[in-house]
């Protein structure tokens, strides 16, 4: 890893806050190392962002810190210390973190006790009476833009941008010296991104105090100042390409099957059948009179309509907490809407998922916006990946094995992914796994939340161009997103505020769309999409 930013010449360098020496991390089953040795310091009132493609170790690296590496890993060489000081494993570095240090996870809303009010959640580590701690919780979390109504909500009720930021509060509330923080603004708008921004820049003005950061996000590293490392992956990461954009594969030629549309052989589409009949195609998602609340009963969405054609995508974007998670929930059937009608190709598509037949629930498939909630954590990769292919298809346990590993691959995985279990895997690596595992059901309709939340830009594109090309089969897609590159590919850019759902103009005609395929359902002209390599994983 390279600093952007060095001492100025003949400058005195100040005491490192925080000094990592040749720190490296090794897989125990085979001593492999999992990036090389990293050197790295941190200056009181200085923020360290540390970026890279995903599955470059950034997390690792945040864990191996704080001696909380997960199993399968182990610290093989090198040392951590605190103010000159060497922090030693196990119970040492128990209580520095306990006392110094504020760690905030990728996945924060698996760390909130669902039971729990907002209020006591963030002033649980407070030390004072009670009303003093509560007052104190409560302006930490208006001050990240948290409605004072939700302090006595419960944490199950959040939507992940608030939950994100219930964690963050509750770390800031407990007034460490080292904040470690991992994708803070993943789930978040870019207005609520900017009052985190403010709260982080003020609380690393106090003396004594640093942030070590990972992010993908380029913006929030410079806003935030200080220094940038950047990690690579030299391990284990071989670029992949996307199907049908190896060598010699013609740029402008339509995308052949994929290893997901090989699994559609059930006879013609519903599509299929009404062109073949002279009718206009059917919707293959429609949401007639659809309404939706919050768990206390509190309106989230006044009733609406939606149609989603074949090969078409609709982006819904819009503040955290307004509803947009709910209605893909709704959708999904894990959370029935308040009232309305689903329709799946135009028959009615049962509201809760328990009530779906096996044809309904491998049509409409969800990419939640929590990986690490999605995923069996004693079931290896392969597992997860081959149970859709299985259940809903059939396939014996060898053949949905074989198809699983090249839908891993299809989503730019190296293959020793394959065999391994979730908590060995990085939020974005655990991302693309939730997304093989939608796309081995061969989906007619993909909901997506946050797809590109964990992923670093250039996984993220070559995710958007896979599925672009899957739309070109007919995939039908509803994207949840605050991801502008994710909105300019749509078809249809919706906005959720005020429970209302509205057309989000466009600033200009399109005359160039977003992934640039032939795809007649969708009123728009489109190029050929060109050849698309896969960063290393």
């Amino acid at each position: 890893m390279t600093p952007k930013e060095t001492a100025a010449p003949g400058a005195r360098p100040a005491r490192p806050l925080l000094a990592v020496e040749g720190l490296t991390v090794c897989r125990q089953v085979d001593a492999a190392p999992v990036f090389p040795p990293v050197d790295l310091q941190l200056t009181a009132g200085k923020v360290l962002s540390i970026t890279g493609p995903s599955g470059a170790g950034k997390t690792t690296l945040l864990r191996a810190v704080l001696d909380v590496l997960p199993p399968g890993l182990r610290r093989s060489a090198g040392e951590v210390r605190w103010q000159g000081e060497r922090v030693r494993r196990g119970g040492a570095a128990r209580r520095w973190r306990r006392d110094r240090c504020g760690w905030l996870g990728q996945d924060p809303g698996a760390a909130l006790n669902p039971l729990w009010r907002m209020d006591r959640l963030v002033a649980e580590d407070l030390s004072g009476d009670r009303d003093a701690r509560r007052e104190k919780a409560r302006a930490t979390l208006r001050s990240l833009g948290l409605p004072p109504d939700l302090t006595s909500g419960r944490a199950a009720e959040l939507s992940g941008g608030q939950a994100q930021r219930v964690a963050l509060a509750r770390v800031l509330c407990s007034d460490p010296e080292l904040l470690v923080l991992d994708e803070p603004t993943s789930a978040l708008d870019r207005d609520t991104a900017d009052l985190v921004i403010d709260a982080l820049r003020s609380w690393s003005d106090g003396a004594g105090r640093g942030v070590l950061l990972v992010t993908h996000d380029a913006r929030l590293a410079a806003e935030l100042g200080g220094t940038t490392l950047r990690m690579e992956p030299p391990y284990g990461g071989r670029p992949a390409m996307l199907p049908g954009t190896g060598p010699g594969s013609p740029a402008t030629a339509r995308a052949p099957r994929t290893a997901t549309s090989a699994l559609r052989d059930h006879g013609n589409t519903p599509q299929e059948n009404s062109a073949q009949a002279g009718r206009p195609p059917v919707p293959v998602l429609s949401l007639r009179g659809l309404s939706l609340v919050r768990p206390n009963g509190v309106p989230l969405l006044s009733p609406c309509d939606l149609d989603l054609d074949p090969g078409c995508a609709v982006a819904v974007m819009g503040p955290s907490g307004s509803g947009k998670t709910t209605l893909l929930h709704a959708v999904a059937g894990r959370r029935p809407a308040a009232s309305g009608r689903l329709l799946l190709h135009g028959e009615l598509l049962a509201a809760e998922a328990a009530q779906r037949d096996r044809e309904q629930l491998r049509a409409v498939q969800l990419v939640g916006q929590s990986p690490v909630g999605e995923l069996n954590p004693a079931h290896r990769v392969g597992t997860a990946v081959a149970r859709p292919l299985t259940v809903l298809h059939g396939l014996d346990r060898s053949s949905a094995l074989s198809r699983a590993r090249a839908l891993v691959e299809a989503v730019g995985l190296d293959p020793a992914h394959f065999d391994r279990r979730p908590s060995r895997l990085s939020g974005g690596q655990r991302q693309r796994i939730v997304l093989a595992r939608a796309l081995a059901a061969a989906p007619d309709v993909l909901l997506l939340d946050e797809p590109t939340s964990a992923l670093d830009p250039a996984t993220a594109h070559a995710v958007l161009d896979l599925i672009d090309r899957l739309r070109n089969e007919g995939l039908a897609v509803l994207t949840i997103t605050h991801d502008t590159r994710v909105a300019d590919r749509a078809d249809r850019v919706l906005h959720l505020s005020g429970r209302r759902l509205r057309p989000t103009p466009p600033p200009a005609l399109k005359t160039t769309p977003h992934n640039g395929m032939e795809n007649p359902r969708c009123p728009m002209t489109r190029q050929p999409l060109p050849k698309t390599a896969w960063p290393s994983s």
